[in-house]
């Protein structure tokens, strides 16, 4: 089937097999191998993305049900020269160690800081008429669909509270 996906502000016509997931669009017809395929179930987070700035599995959803949907992988973050503030924060902080999940986790704390901003509780915030300040408990649990087999959580822990206070001007 003929569709347009729309990835990190560039327009893409594809010709894809509509059972192709989102993930395999990426990776395999448009060559953004930053998104990883770990266990093609779900549960890992490797291939989290942003589809209209919220973060999913794209190993779990099919290309075709994203034309005309806003796509960002890691590579529309931030590059090499210019990296994103996660991005500068993983390194500062070692957040990575093999860095496979390194792109997921990265999409899907910059996702998460949008939701904290946004005021949404999650299952351990405990005062819900309150503004939710990104806690190491806030972080864990919202980060808990992203593994990490080297335990960086530490570093990535660190590197995403200290975006949060810079965000939060403090």
């Amino acid at each position: 089937m003929q569709l347009q996906l729309d990835v990190n502000g560039e327009r893409h016509a594809l010709d894809l097999d509509p059972r192709t997931s989102l993930l395999d669009a990426l990776r395999d017809h448009l060559g953004l191998t930053g998104s990883k395929k770990g266990c093609d179930h779900g549960q890992c987070g490797a291939c989290t993305v942003l589809v209209k700035g919220r973060r999913i599995n794209s190993c779990l959803t099919l290309a075709c049900m994203h034309e005309g949907d806003e796509i960002t992988t890691v590579e529309g973050l931030g590059a090499p020269d210019d990296l994103s503030p996660l991005q500068r924060a993983f390194v500062e902080h070692d957040g990575y160690q093999c860095g496979y999940c390194t792109p997921g986790q990265i999409c899907s704390a910059t996702a998460m800081l949008g939701e904290i901003e946004k005021g949404w509780p999650s299952n351990v915030t405990e005062d819900l008429e309150a503004q939710v300040e990104a806690s190491i408990e806030e972080i864990s649990e919202r980060m808990s669909g992203n593994l990490c087999r080297c335990s960086c959580y530490p570093g990535i822990v660190d590197a995403i509270r200290q975006v949060a206070k810079e965000e939060a001007g403090a």
